[in-house]
């Protein structure tokens, strides 16, 4: 098992986010618990590349400072949607035997659900903790809308196992 924390940068780690202070609160909860039992932490950064936004080597770039990795964690960068594609993780993982992804992170959806769906087409059980993951409001639906689709509709007993945080945070004990 590894908790897999994706695009939790400070350019877009911020309060436009659906429900901001619980999804700060539940992400941390499952990094300490993470650390506590052993279970390795891993992030995701997305670089948009020249002219974008998130861009390495900017202060937007780097990871939310209430989030930071320790010094020993692994930080894959990526520059598409998907935390598996073209960024070595896929291969870290299976090499190590890595068979149970946590997800939480950076946005619901768009990287989030991208990665959910990728992490399950390459075999992983997928675990998605409820409120660790977030996004705003778009053109179509607000952010709250998009959550509520993604965790209790598309992924959950189809691409994902979408439990309480409660739950997630038991199973990193009893793993």
């Amino acid at each position: 098992m590894v908790l897999l924390i994706i695009d939790t940068q400070k350019l877009i780690t911020n309060k436009s986010l659906y429900e901001f202070g619980t999804f700060v609160s539940g992400v941390k909860s499952l990094i300490k618990k993470a650390r506590e039992n052993d279970v390795e932490v891993i992030y995701v950064r997305h670089d948009d590349g020249d002219g974008g936004e998130l861009v390495k080597g900017t202060e937007g770039f780097e990871i939310y400072e209430e989030f930071k990795p320790e010094e020993n964690e692994r930080i894959f960068d990526k520059n598409v949607n998907s935390a598996f594609k073209e960024t070595g993780l896929e291969e870290y993982l299976k090499e190590k035997g890595e068979k149970e992804i946590i997800i939480a992170g950076l946005q619901t959806d768009y990287c989030i659900d991208a990665s959910v769906k990728c992490g399950f087409e390459h075999g992983f059980h997928i675990i998605i903790p409820a409120h660790a993951n977030t996004t705003v409001d778009n053109e179509y639906m607000t952010a709250e809308k998009s959550y509520e689709y993604y965790n209790e509709y598309m992924w959950n007993n189809r691409y994902a196992e979408c439990i309480s945080s409660e739950a997630a945070l038991e199973r990193m004990k009893r793993r």
